[in-house]
């Protein structure tokens, strides 16, 4: 269909304004930390308005209001000494010396994500064992459909949680969110870190039940024999563990996009992968660990103890669950100095 003149005019009329980025979000982070370690002996004042507030105006970085979490680094916005000039631009003249609110409450973001950072690469480390030993359970399992006598290949138990993921977010979006959002009068629904603590939370159900299965897949099957149970069995766990991933990666993903500053979130998007590359390091640690001090992980399942390693496992996120619960009542969101 044609464009009428109205259109036309009003996409003319439309204009684009490019912003070059400048500087690097380390050098700032850099300044902030020298800047508070050289004024640590100075007392803050009692009103953040005696603190310097400068934002440049080609700035891509939404304003952030002053916090009180991270106190000692807000005294690099301490204007107080001769050292503390100020230029005609409004700028410091030593932004060693001297920064803004803005930049430290930048800071301030990076440094609140971190502790989330750490509770999600934990979590992840339920999700890795899961995907790792489903495989070998079901290769001792019975494979069979029916009375068929073709066998589901053991690696394709993993393409379950992929499944549980890709049946789960639309259902989210379209049924259930809605709903969340008329309840909570949130345009989320939910609030990220809920989100994830549904996911960490999920993640112990996970363990447990995979523990559950493996012990009764043990139970039925004799020494150094397949078990007679259906590796059917296997999909609940795996269906658990989508459904965790679900909620906790997409959350965290999101959340770190979310709460870093504008021109840090490439960094934000590291955040994720470096954490999902830890917890695989932890989990061949803790893998290690134990099968050299418990025997527990025999390469024959049925000569080890899988489902004590599963319970273990969920120990270990039950701790982390608490951990996370502690973070989430701490945390402030960007841009809101009281909603935890």
């Amino acid at each position: 269909m044609g464009e009428t003149q109205s259109e036309v005019a009003t996409r003319k009329d439309i204009k684009y304004r490019g912003v070059v980025p400048e500087g690097s979000p380390f050098k700032s982070v850099a300044q902030v930390l020298v800047a508070a370690f050289k004024k640590r002996r100075l007392d803050l004042p009692q009103h953040s308005l005696s603190l310097f507030h400068h934002a440049p105006s080609n700035s891509l970085n939404s304003r952030l209001p002053f916090t009180n979490q991270f106190r000692c680094l807000s005294k690099a916005a301490i204007i107080r000494t001769a050292e503390d000039a100020i230029k005609e631009d409004g700028a410091a003249e030593n932004p060693w010396r001297l920064c803004s609110v803005q930049q430290v409450e930048e800071v301030k973001c990076l440094l609140k994500i971190l502790p989330i950072w750490g509770a999600g690469v934990i979590y992840y480390i339920s999700v890795v064992q899961a995907q790792n030993f489903v495989v070998f359970q079901a290769i001792q399992s019975d494979r069979r459909l029916g009375g068929a006598t073709f066998q589901i290949p053991p690696a394709s138990f993993i393409v379950f949680a992929m499944l549980s993921i890709t049946i789960w977010l639309p259902i989210y979006d379209r049924l259930i969110l809605p709903i969340l959002r008329k309840h909570t009068n949130k345009e989320d629904g939910i609030t990220l870190l809920q989100k994830m603590g549904i996911g960490i939370f999920l993640s112990v159900i996970t363990m447990v039940a995979s523990a559950i299965v493996e012990t009764r897949r043990r139970t039925l099957a004799a020494e150094n024999e397949v078990s007679s149970m259906s590796a059917l069995w296997l999909i609940p766990q795996m269906a658990l563990s989508g459904l965790s991933e679900a909620f906790a990666l997409i959350g965290e993903n999101e959340f770190f996009y979310r709460q870093c500053p504008e021109n840090m979130r490439s960094i934000a998007a590291s955040f994720l992968f470096v954490g999902l590359a830890g917890s695989s390091y932890l989990s061949s640690f803790l893998t290690s660990v134990v099968h050299r001090t418990t025997g527990w992980l025999a390469q024959d399942l049925n000569q080890g103890r899988l489902d004590y390693f599963y319970h273990v496992v969920a120990a270990l996120e039950m701790i982390n669950l608490i951990y996370f619960l502690a973070c989430a009542k701490w945390y402030k969101y960007k841009g809101n100095t009281n909603t935890p």
